[in-house]
């Protein structure tokens, strides 16, 4: 498609942009760099925070570049000094109401705001504060709030409104009082929300934030009573790298497991066991629904935050949703029952760290119905209430891990290549793949074809659901039987699906879904910033761990085969629907919407 180019000039040069592009990408096209706070691309531009203005010959005062466009011989000017004056007081401003705890705050060294006031050279405070302090919100299990650190960019409002649909939060107030909040300001823990982290993400500054576990697992280590282990999903191995300042997209998986047997870890196993093992029972729960007329489209359960939107706004749907737990919780449970017995620990003695790429992780590990193993051995060893354990401790985000790292002084790039510990570090390049949108669906391809049809796939590159397109789909053909799928990331492009089964219009026998864009390689707990270029990246190396893999089929992985023989027997047995199977609650909505709020009182808090 043609597009109609203009004549421009940018600081006095001659320069070429598309009709109707805004000055902000038309400078960024010349090379010229205009500093940004409010606007995120693909997210948020609503021009709030005036950060971005430039002179445009003619005009009476200055534009904001992110909303103003260019047209045939406009003259900008990018960097004079009423410019520079203009965006110096409106950082200026929005310093006046910030606190002054850079030092100690998440964010410090990563935060826009902190960079920007650098950049311009704000070295004073010239404005008064002119709000009240605001309590901080840590209502929620995985996401905290401080009102204090906002600066009304709205670049959460927009993501969780536009990409994921879910509407957890909105502005209310007006002028000096305006303020992002919760419905009728109950907290994140109490409304709508599916503590997927995609504010967290895009939040310039420190307003919006991880639950921070990092001192609780190091007090954990230091206790010599405790066994504390290790599990990371397959989306740490190609972030991490860059929250420690390597390239985006960066594999360093074997570094990635030396540095965390330096942190003091007992042992270091990988999520991607119970990946293998997730693909065994979810392939057999899949073929078991389509030889035995089950409910369809079988939709996969691995996502925390895709459970909880379901469970809020299409309750009546849940029995679509398999009902295998995530690897997460698997690898708890099979950890607490039978690697506990295999080394003869008591199990309330071993103390499970997720590192995950998900904030919603946190409050998936708390969830009622995630104490498996606790419900295993209390029956054997007469346990009270007293001695209850959740299958998984605690939950790590890859920047929480790269915190610890730094905090310890370990030089991560001059980390030799070390292996994961056996027998739950074993795993195939399926489950590598899960951590890129429409992994989780390849690989049960892998497997449930060669099940039902007794012959492998031609190809065993099923890149039909690859990609970063928002909803992917493909017609597998089963010995005669077609079947489609589909494979969707962000919870709007899963709203779309499960709108069409309200409608009875799904064509899907099996459906993926990622809560967050990319997958979990895009996920809530990332590094900071994560953009569709670094998502690109880092699911180039999950691919190129895949290839690389020996073994590249779930049911091809030897340990998971010993596991089923010697403890759980076979897939969707007994012991299996006791330890990695679970189900869903119905939850009512609390959320904003734009035309007002839709006010439905939760049945149960977010958190219990």
């Amino acid at each position: 498609m043609n597009t109609t180019m203009v004549n421009i000039k940018i600081n006095g040069d001659n320069h070429l942009a598309p009709l109707n592009a805004t000055i902000l990408d038309a400078c960024k096209r010349a090379g010229i760099r205009i500093p940004t706070l409010c606007y995120l691309e693909d997210v948020s531009k609503n021009a709030s925070c005036a950060v971005c203005v430039v002179e445009v010959k003619g005009a009476k005062s200055l534009l904001r570049s992110c909303t103003a466009c260019v047209y045939e011989g406009m003259e900008i000017a990018t960097n004079s000094a009423r410019i520079r004056d203009a965006r110096k007081t409106s950082v200026e401003l929005l310093l006046a109401n910030h606190p002054k705890d850079c030092l100690s705050c998440l964010r410090n060294q990563n935060c826009e705001l902190q960079s920007l006031a650098s950049d311009l050279g704000v070295k004073e405070e010239r404005y008064v504060r002119t709000k009240k302090i605001e309590k901080c919100d840590t209502s929620s299990i995985a996401i905290h709030r401080d009102p204090n650190k906002c600066i009304l960019c709205g670049r959460c409002i927009s993501v969780c409104q536009n990409v994921q649909t879910v509407s957890a939060i909105g502005l209310s107030g007006r002028g000096i009082k305006s303020k992002i909040s919760t419905y009728m300001e109950k907290g994140l823990g109490n409304v709508a929300c599916t503590y997927c982290g995609q504010c967290a993400l895009v939040c310039p500054t420190g307003a919006i934030v991880e639950r921070d576990d990092t001192d609780s697992v190091f007090e954990e280590m230091s206790n010599p009573d405790k066994y504390v282990i290790v599990q990371t999903a397959p989306a740490i191995r190609v972030g991490i790298g860059e929250a420690m300042g390597m390239d985006p997209g960066s594999l360093v998986t074997g570094k990635m497991v030396a540095g965390l047997r330096k942190l003091g870890f007992k042992k270091v196993f990988d999520t991607q066991f119970t990946a293998d093992l997730t693909i065994l029972e979810e392939g057999y729960e899949l073929i078991n629904r389509i030889k035995n007329n089950g409910k369809l489209p079988m939709i996969t359960s691995c996502s925390p935050g895709w459970i909880k939107f379901a469970e809020h706004f299409f309750p009546d749907l849940l029995g679509h949703l398999s009902s295998c737990k995530s690897p997460q919780q698997m690898f708890g449970a099979v950890a607490k029952t039978y690697y506990a017995a295999k080394m003869e620990i008591d199990p309330r003695k071993i103390v499970v760290v997720s590192v995950m790429p998900c904030t919603a992780k946190k409050y998936e590990a708390r969830r009622p119905e995630m104490s498996g193993a606790f419900d295993y051995w209390k029956d054997k060893r007469a346990w009270s209430s007293e001695d209850a354990f959740y299958d998984v401790d605690y939950v790590l985000t890859t920047r929480e891990l790269a915190r610890m790292f730094k905090e310890t002084g370990i030089t991560f790039s001059s980390l030799p290549v070390e292996e994961f510990d056996n027998p739950l570090g074993a795993s195939t390049g399926a489950a590598v793949i899960f951590g890129a949108t429409g992994g989780v669906m390849e690989a049960a391809m892998r497997t449930a074809y060669e099940v039902i049809t007794g012959n492998p796939l031609a190809d065993i590159n099923f890149t039909a659901v690859r990609g970063m397109e928002g909803i992917k789909e493909a017609e597998v053909d089963l010995n005669g039987m077609k079947i489609k799928i589909a494979a969707a990331h962000t919870l709007k492009n899963a709203r779309t699906l499960m709108e069409q089964i309200e409608k009875g219009e799904s064509p899907y026998a099996f459906i993926e879904v990622m809560t967050c864009p990319g997958g979990c390689l895009g996920g809530g707990g990332q590094p900071i910033p994560t953009t569709w270029e670094t998502r690109r990246k880092r699911a180039e190396s999950i691919y190129a761990e895949d290839v690389n893999k020996p073994l590249r089929k779930s049911h091809e992985n030897p340990n998971v085969a010993a596991l089923y023989s010697e403890f759980l027997k076979e897939p969707l047995g007994e012991m299996s629907h006791h330890l990695l199977h679970t189900s869903y609650q119905q939850r009512g909505l609390l959320v904003w919407k734009t035309n007002g709020a839709e006010k439905k009182e939760l049945k149960t808090p977010h958190h219990a």
